[in-house]
Formats: structure tokens, C-alpha cells, sequence
């Protein structure tokens, strides 16, 4: 099966492994062994280990060594996983069902902690970032832990009378605690959803396959919509869409299921038993891999649910017990009479990293295959799950409804995503709305269409003319978004929201809502602040030692300023910019558009990407801090781009001329200070190779000398 894999562009690997810790009696390989659970520690690093018994753990998983250890007492067993609340720093755990226990790092006798017997029986706890721990009993009754400690022997009511809770997840959306569980009743699973603050509880039944049942469910949260994934007993994973934002009240509604992955290739077939999500194109499951003839094997495997390939797997001899857990680039699982924890890597996916630049991997794309043969024209018929349709043309059937009505009713479609070809779907909506905005100037619903490419996963050859409205509407907003969501934006539209974003004044740009996440983390902000620092470092060296120093105009401003350069635009500016940066692209079509650029517009851009150089080269890991900031290869391939569309120009204008002195000065310093690194590497490398020829019995002191 590894051989006959198909791997694209090493999208996911397996890297190294190793022991965490021993297991007790009864936490090893089998169905009925293994951990109760795994759970996030106060730190990072730090993760909860809770067994079958008496002990919870706390280990540092770098160290790979225990920091604190807990117990009940004999007689007494921890019936649901130790969390740690991330507030206060407080570890929670129940034993015995009902007798709750809060203690803190210095407290060691778990007996003399804070306790409280409380009314029913308790499932699991979940503990939020900032929405604090969520109590979650068998029952299906739910309770923030504040509340329940005000009374811990209220009444708590009994939801899923004789249904059986199998798993739960607690999330934050929009500040508002939301809390999933999944039940069993008679071979049927049914889904619950909670929203704690508005005590607003769904139910809903998760359509089935005959003679197949759910083994593992895990759950993520976007865009006021959860995406539910279920793990089969017929070999494969289903995916579930839940919108948060219902507007009908129904006792029950059958959510429809559609195809994720098909755990199976070239004749072999896995058999999972856990799985968990790795990023919007890859999962890890954990199962038993069969093929005809041959005995079964427990693996480890990474899929890439885009492509429906094996990425890559790992043999485990000494069996598991079938349970994973995922936290911070990390799996844990049990293999044998140990913990083990395996590192992983996962790179993005798309045909951009074939034929051009690939977007940033943080940025989103276009996550599903579409269907190009069955786009439908203008005219499209959505049917709603509540057997109601509307039906929407360019101009009959927009004009005759309300266009508050018609809103309201496609935000409920979307919300569903369940029909097929979706995203095809979709695209015609958004074409049919904008062939409207071109028929009517007046009409434009910027936040409708803004909502549709935050939450949707389109791309430009979805809804080709929304990116030309947008640019006609100064809709920079828009812009952005479509820049950081759409792979596929031809080069003549990059050029054109580059052009756009750097003729717009800055005064303007401040009363535009943008999302400045990407450069609010490193933008100077010296001006504000009039910090003063009296020596400028780059790459440890200080840049009054280089032979060619700067001149002494430059070296003044600098010491005013505080920093070897300020940033040349303000911060909405400079997001649109880092967006136009991210965006993919193919050098062969965008250089012939970028030799149009104004050489006003063409100076100001080289500056921005110099400053963005500079800051990425001030420390040793070259990379910005923020979300999603601009990667140095993106900057240094706009700076190539924008100096081969350019260089005549430049080296006539009288303002370039200093900037490119500059950028010659400060690569030329780099270029040295590189140039030391692999003298250094190469003696280092040399004295290893000696010291292997050495007789390893010999013993004495030697002292090197680098010159």
C-alpha cells in the first residue's frame, strides 16, 4: 500500500518519534485498555494524562518527563478526564461520577482539594480559553462550572432519556460557549447542540448508511457552522453541516450526510477506530490495515481528503489501543506498554505550487473538487429543506422579491451546504446578483456579498465579474478578502487591485473597515510612541562597524527614528499590499502588467517590500510576526519582479536611487554575514571529520581556534 500511494509534492509526513512515558496495568494496547483521555495542560508543552483509575499526570512533553502527579484515594476512581481550566490555572476532575475536585499545582494530596458532590452523574468536562469550564452530564443536561458551583446539588434535567452519550466537544463562536454531543439509541446516532448563554438546545438525527454503524466523531467550528465528521464501521468518513443560526424550531431534523473519504486503495482497506483533523485537507486515522491475503496491521495514516489519497503511514507492531489524540503539530497515541508521541508536518495542497507561486499555506483555498459540467446559467432553481423553492434570474426573479426576504432565505441555504455542487451552486448565485449590480448601479449589497466570500469556498472562476464590480465600487474590503481566499485570480486582476490599493490616498484609507491582522503585530509605530534607541543591530552586527557606511543625512534619521526604516504607508494600506503579496501568480503573465505600473506607484511598492525586508532580516527566523504576515520568499520575489519590470526607470529617478543604494547595501551586508555562517558551518564539518579518524580510546584537550 505505501508503494502504490500517490503523494503530491510531499503534501504530509511523519517525522520523528518518541516515548512519553510508560503505561500502568490495563492502559495498553486493546479496545478495552488505553487512556481515559489526553487533555491540554496550562502550557503549550504541557499535556494531561488521566487513566483508567486513580492517577491524573501533568508532563512536559519536550522534556518528556512528569512536572506534577495526582491521585484519589484507594477506593475512589476518576471517572472523567482531568482538564485545566485556562483562566485560572486550576486542574478539575470528577470520581465516582457525582464528587467534583478543583486543585491547583501546589496542592499534592488530591484528597484535601476543594470538593463538591454534586445532583447527577457527570460525562465529561470541557474547558474553554475564555469561556471557562463546561460541565457536560450523562443525562445531557449542561452547566457552566461558576453556575454549578453556586448550588452544586440543584436539579439537573434529563434530556436524552435512554440515549447513550458517545462524544462531546465544547467550542467559542462569537464569545458564546457552544457545546455538541453525539448519542446512541437502537443502532441510530443523534446529534445535540447547545448554545449555553442563549439556553438554546437542536436535536437532529445523523442520516445512516444500512448495516453501518459510527465509531468516532470529531468536530470543528467556522463561520457560524459546524462541521461534523463521522467515522464508519463501512470504511469510511461522512461529513455533517450544522448551521448555528436556525431559524426554525423542529423537534428533530435528519441531517443529510455527504462522502468525505473512502479509507481504501489499491485493494487494501483500513479499518479505523479514531481519527482526528489535522487542517481543511488532511485527517489522521488510526486503525488496522487489511489486505487480501495478508495479515492485518495497525497503522498510523495521514490522508488528504482534497485529493482522496494516502499521504503517508506508519506501522505500530506492538498494537494500540485504538485511541489518538492531536495537540500542537503532535499525535499521542499508546503503542505497546508506552505513550508514544510522533511528530507531523502538512503542506498545502493546490495546483498553484505546480505551475506558479503558491499562496501562503496559512491562507484558506478552494477546498473541494467542483464539477464544471454540471454549471448551470443565470436561471437556478435552490430548493429549501423545507420543501419551499426560489427561484433566482439576473432580473425577474431578484426584482419581483424582497431583496431582504431573498437574503435571508439564501443565508439558510448556505448554512445547509448540502445539495450537490455546492460551491457550483453558490458561484451562479453570486453571478446572478452581480449581473444585477451591472444592470442596476444603484444596486449593490456589499455586506451580502462580503458574507458569502468570508463564509463560502469559492474562487474567482466560480464568479468571474465580482472582483471587476468590486474594483469598480472601490470596494477594498472585498478586494481583500478575494485576494487572501481565491487560488486562481488571473494576473491582470492582481495587477489591477495593486494598481488600485497604491493610488488610494492614505487619509481615505482610514475610514475603510479592513483586516489589519496581517501587519499589526510588526508595523512601527515609532511616530506614536517617539521611542529612541541608540544603536541599530541587523543580523547581529552593528551597521556603524560596516565599511560602507551609510551617509550622514541617513544615519541621523535613523537614530530620530528609531528603527533602519519606517513604513512607507499606513497600516490599511499596508494590509491590502501584504494581501496582493499572498495572492498566487505565474511571473511569465504578471511581469508584461507590472511593467505598466506607474513609477510613482512602482517606487512606493519597492519601499513598502524593502521595509518588509528589513524587518524580516532583523531576526535570526526571518519571519514576521502576526497572522498570516508575508513570507521573506514572497518579498523577495515581488522585490525580483518588481526591479526586472522596473530597473530603467529606477536607476533614472532621482527618489529610487537612494532606496536602491540601500537595498544594494543591505543585501551586500547580508550576503557577507551569510558568507561567515558557511565558514563557520565549514570548519565545523572539517573538525567533526577529524575527530571521527581519531582513535575513540584516546583521551585529550584540544583547543580550536577559528580565524
Amino acid at each position: 500500500m505505501c508503494r502504490e500511494r500517490w503523494r503530491l509534492a510531499n503534501m504530509a509526513a511523519l517525522c520523528e518519534s518518541f516515548t512519553l512515558c510508560g503505561l500502568g496495568p490495563g492502559s495498553g494496547v486493546g479496545l478495552d485498555g488505553g487512556l481515559l483521555a489526553l487533555e491540554p495542560g496550562p502550557d503549550r508543552d504541557h499535556v494531561l494524562l488521566t487513566d483508567r483509575g486513580r492517577t491524573a499526570t501533568l508532563f512536559k512533553v519536550s522534556d518528556q518527563k512528569p512536572l506534577g502527579c495526582w491521585s484519589a484515594k484507594h477506593g475512589q476512581i476518576i471517572t472523567c478526564p482531568v482538564v485545566c481550566n485556562s483562566e485560572t490555572h486550576e486542574y478539575i476532575a470528577v470520581h465516582d461520577d457525582k464528587v467534583l475536585r478543583i486543585w491547583k499545582n501546589t496542592d499534592v494530596n488530591l484528597d484535601k482539594a476543594f470538593k463538591a458532590t454534586l445532583s447527577a452523574d457527570v460525562y465529561r468536562i470541557h474547558s474553554l480559553p475564555k469561556g471557562g469550564p463546561v460541565v457536560l452530564f450523562k443525562g445531557g443536561g449542561v452547566r457552566t462550572l461558576d453556575v454549578l458551583l453556586e448550588a452544586p446539588q440543584q436539579e439537573i434535567e434529563n434530556i436524552i432519556s435512554d440515549e447513550v452519550i458517545k462524544w462531546s466537544e465544547a467550542f467559542m463562536e462569537r464569545e458564546q460557549p457552544v457545546l455538541i454531543f453525539a448519542t446512541e439509541k437502537n443502532g441510530d446516532s443523534f446529534v445535540y447542540v447547545q448554545k449555553l448563554k442563549m439556553n438554546n438546545l437542536h436535536k437532529y438525527k445523523l442520516e445512516q448508511q444500512e448495516l453501518s454503524k459510527a465509531l468516532s466523531f470529531t468536530a470543528y467550528i467556522k463561520n457560524q457552522i459546524i462541521t461534523l465528521l463521522c467515522l464508519s464501521s463501512n470504511d469510511c468518513v461522512y461529513k455533517f453541516l450544522i448551521p448555528l443560526q436556525q431559524n426554525m424550531e423542529e423537534e428533530e431534523q435528519i441531517l443529510p450526510r455527504s462522502l468525505l473519504l473512502n479509507l481504501s486503495v489499491s485493494g487494501s482497506v483500513l479499518k479505523g477506530t479514531s481519527f482526528v483533523v489535522l487542517d481543511k485537507d488532511h485527517i489522521a486515522v488510526l486503525g488496522s490495515l487489511a489486505t487480501a491475503g495478508e495479515e492485518s496491521k495497525e497503522c498510523l495514516t495521514i490522508w488528504n481528503t482534497k485529493f482522496q489519497t494516502l499521504q503517508t503511514s506508519k506501522e505500530l507492531p506492538l498494537g494500540t489501543s485504538g485511541q489518538i489524540w492531536c495537540y500542537e503539530k503532535k499525535f499521542f497515541f499508546t503503542h505497546g506498554k508506552v505513550l508514544t508521541v510522533v511528530i507531523y508536518k502538512c503542506e498545502t495542497s493546490s495546483l498553484a505550487a505546480a505551475v506558479g507561486k503558491l499562496k501562503d499555506s496559512q491562507a484558506p483555498d478552494v477546498s473541494s473538487f467542483v464539477d464544471w459540467n454540471n454549471l448551470g446559467d443565470e436561471e437556478l432553481v435552490i430548493s429549501f429543506q423545507s420543501q419551499q423553492s426560489v427561484a433566482l434570474k439576473p432580473e425577474s426573479g431578484m426584482t419581483d422579491a424582497s431583496t431582504t426576504v431573498f437574503e435571508n432565505e439564501l443565508r439558510q441555504v448556505m448554512s445547509k451546504g448540502q445539495m450537490p455542487d455546492f460551491q457550483a451552486t453558490i458561484g451562479c448565485v453570486v453571478t446572478a446578483i452581480i449581473n444585477r449590480c451591472k444592470a442596476n448601479p444603484k444596486y449593490y449589497p456589499r455586506n451580502f456579498l462580503l458574507q458569502i466570500v468570508e463564509n463560502q469556498d469559492l474562487s474567482y472562476s466560480l464568479c468571474p465579474d465580482l472582483m471587476v464590480v468590486a474594483l469598480e465600487k472601490k470596494d477594498l474590503h472585498l478586494l481583500q478578502i478575494c485576494l487572501q481566499r481565491f487560488p486562481d485570480i488571473p494576473e491582470e486582476i492582481t495587477y489591477a487591485c495593486l494598481k488600485a490599493f497604491l493610488s488610494i490616498s492614505d487619509a481615505y484609507l482610514q475610514r475603510i473597515d479592513l483586516n489589519l491582522e496581517s501587519v499589526i503585530c510588526y508595523l512601527d509605530i515609532e511616530l506614536n510612541n517617539k521611542e529612541v534607541k541608540t544603536e541599530i543591530v541587523e543580523n547581529g552586527f552593528s551597521t556603524e562597524l560596516e565599511q560602507d557606511i551609510w551617509e550622514t543625512k541617513i544615519t541621523k534619521k535613523l537614530h530620530v527614528t528609531g528603527d533602519s526604516e519606517s513604513c512607507p504607508v499606513g497600516p490599511q494600506k499596508a494590509a491590502l499590499l501584504n494581501a496582493i503579496l499572498h495572492s498566487s501568480y505565474s511571473e511569465t503573465f504578471l511581469l508584461p502588467h507590472l511593467k505598466n505600473l506607474p513609477a510613482q506607484q512602482a517606487v512606493l511598492f519597492l519601499r513598502y517590500l524593502y521595509y518588509l525586508y528589513v524587518k524580516c532580516s532583523e531576526k535570526i527566523t526571518t519571519t514576521l510576526p502576526g497572522t498570516c504576515p508575508p513570507t521573506v520568499n514572497q518579498i523577495m520575489d515581488w522585490l525580483c519582479l518588481l526591479l526586472d519590470a522596473h530597473f530603467s526607470v529606477m536607476v533614472m529617478l532621482p527618489e529610487a536611487k537612494e532606496l536602491l543604494s540601500k537595498l544594494h547595501k543591505f543585501v551586500r551586508a547580508q550576503v557577507r554575514f551569510y558568507s561567515e555562517l558557511n565558514k563557520i558551518e565549514g570548519s565545523l564539518q572539517e573538525l567533526q571529520r577529524l575527530n571521527h579518524q581519531k582513535d575513540p580510546h584516546t583521551y585529550s584537550v584540544e583547543v580550536l581556534e577559528l580565524i
